[in-house]
């Protein structure tokens, strides 16, 4: 069903207390149960950074920066967003002060305001809103994520855009959800309610009065604790929604659609439609639950410090190994510590992958680390060990066969040569006219087609020759070292046939060894799986027999 342009509604969710409470699962959560019930759905994450977008930003500051179809680099929580509703998302998705800021001031250069005093408000709150409304008006709901917690001087432009909506539209239209915590002290064996008392006390003193609350607790809540939030924080104590910790973050839209969530908002807001269809994604909790297998995966990366930097490669993988029966272990391996000179025999990198069934190298940017990479890498290759490379990953594939099979002098990536040097092969390199200087925005990004050849792994998973995947890189496959790649065993059995671009390298007399230029991840759901990952975990299910 499809409701009036008219009547399209907002929810605005916030966050109080402390920072990762789970406000993008709680709204892609509700997002989903809303769309399996027919309503047209779309998500808005604003973050309040002044950063345009996090494309420039380390992993270790922001977790893992997701792309979308057309090109945006954005915040992983647009992650969710697809996982949990299979709706693609865009750059109009994302949103952030720094974007806001940018456009109002280039309005002003251009003397768009007509001599005015140009202010917080109305004419940032207002950019916002413009924001939020072309968006809400494409769908029957539309789901607004305010980064942050209540309290940071940097969201405070984004929550009076959402305060003043209410009052633009009316209360049936707009609905505030809050995401706090509830905290047990161990030592007085009791959860605590004053946490949430302050920050909805905190969302009221600048005009937001919340319509929900989301308890987020390490156990369920007693009754008597949800009449206390009730009774202090002026929510109805049937609004007072649990959100307790879960084994698995897609047990949260049952968790919610046990608590009729979903149908107490659009009771609010005054829609009925269908119940929802939750069937497949039962399904696919129950597959998780009865898991009778094992898989142990090994992540060779510079991130590992911090997992929210590998969020869809996890969610990517766990999808595939569920889907094959299995339960999955994730192995994260620091990359530098492969570079010890006590690991520079093949066969001394035994011990360091004794624990996993296969090996996955992810993306990144730099040469920290690389070196760790490429002897994993010739490790998995020389030992017919499954071994998945993911953009830089392949990059790396390619570089470390040129260099310890094709014997090519100073085969090498022109991103790691600090300075230009005409003794370097850049078996990877940039390409003509490609922006160096300017970071943000410059690279290969969002979807691009891809042509398989049908005497391939690639095309064995796929079981189609023509393809789409998202991509973010600056450096590609040098054409000019082509012809000494074909000469080999090493196979270019992916192409981007428009800009003569290699997407995809494999090994021929290998179980499994494939790199691809492209980020996979990305388009992995919870009920389908993507085919790559599929077939990377059954290779190594079948490598953990031998």
């Amino acid at each position: 069903m499809s409701l009036s342009k008219k009547t399209s509604k907002i929810i605005f969710f916030t966050g109080g207390v402390i920072s990762s409470l789970g406000k993008g699962l709680s709204s892609a959560s509700l997002a989903m149960l809303f769309k399996k019930r027919g309503l047209k759905v779309s998500l808005l994450k604003m973050d309040p950074y002044l950063n345009v977008d996090p494309g420039t930003m380390s992993p270790f500051q922001h977790g893992e920066v997701f792309v979308t179809e057309d090109g945006a680099e954005t915040d992983l929580d647009l992650g969710h967003y697809e996982r949990f509703t299979d709706i693609n998302v865009g750059k109009e998705n994302n949103i952030t002060a720094g974007k806001i800021y940018e456009e109002v001031l280039s309005q002003e250069r251009k003397g768009v305001y007509l001599g005015k005093t140009v202010q917080v408000i109305p004419h940032i709150t207002d950019a916002i809103k413009n924001k939020i409304l072309k968006l809400a008006k494409k769908n029957d709901i539309c789901l607004v994520e305010i980064g942050g917690t209540v309290g940071d001087i940097e969201s405070l432009p984004f929550l009076e855009a959402a305060r003043q909506l209410r009052f633009d539209l009316s209360e049936h239209s707009v609905q505030y959800i809050h995401v706090t915590l509830v905290p047990y002290i161990k030592a007085a064996d009791e959860l605590k309610t004053k946490p949430t008392q302050h920050s909805v006390q905190e969302l009221r003193r600048i005009g937001i009065q919340p319509d929900f609350l989301i308890c987020r607790s390490d156990r369920k809540l007693p009754k008597e604790i949800k009449d206390k939030i009730s009774l202090f924080s002026n929510v109805h104590n049937d609004f007072v929604i649990e959100a307790p910790d879960v084994n698995s973050i897609y047990e949260l839209p049952i968790l919610f659609h046990e608590q009729k969530f979903d149908l107490k908002i659009l009771k609010k807001q005054k829609i009925k439609t269908p119940q929802a269809t939750l069937s497949s994604w039962k399904s696919f909790l129950k597959k998780k639950n009865a898991a009778k297998k094992e898989i142990h995966i090994g992540i060779i990366g510079k991130y590992v410090d911090l997992k929210e930097s590998y969020k869809s490669l996890h969610e990517a993988l766990e999808h595939a190994s569920i889907h094959n029966d299995a339960r999955l272990n994730v192995h994260y391996l620091d990359s530098k510590k492969l570079e010890s000179a006590s690991l520079k025999s093949l066969e001394k990198r035994n011990s360091f992958f004794k624990s996993v069934d296969a090996l996955l190298i992810p993306g990144g940017f730099g040469d920290r680390g690389s070196l760790g990479k490429i002897r994993a890498i010739e490790w998995a290759r020389v030992n017919k060990f499954p071994c998945f490379g993911i953009c830089l990953g392949m990059q790396l594939m390619a570089l470390e066969y040129a260099q310890n099979e094709l014997q090519i002098k100073n085969a090498n990536s022109e991103e790691f040569c600090k300075k230009k040097s005409s003794t370097s092969a850049h078996i990877i390199h940039y390409l003509p006219g490609q922006k160096q200087a300017e970071k943000g925005g410059s690279m290969r990004l969002g979807a691009y087609e891809c042509t398989l050849s049908k005497k391939s792994l690639a095309y064995k998973s796929y079981k189609k020759t023509k393809i789409s995947e998202r991509h973010r890189h600056r450096l590609e496959f040098n054409n000019k070292y082509r012809k000494d790649f074909a000469k080999s065993d090493m196979m270019i059995t992916g192409e981007n046939k428009k800009n003569k671009l290699v997407e995809i390298v494999e090994l021929k007399k290998h179980p499994w060894f494939l790199g691809c230029q492209f980020h996979p991840e990305f388009k992995s759901r919870p009920e389908k799986s993507h085919p790559l990952f599929m077939s990377f975990i059954q290779a190594g299910l079948k490598n953990k027999k031998t």
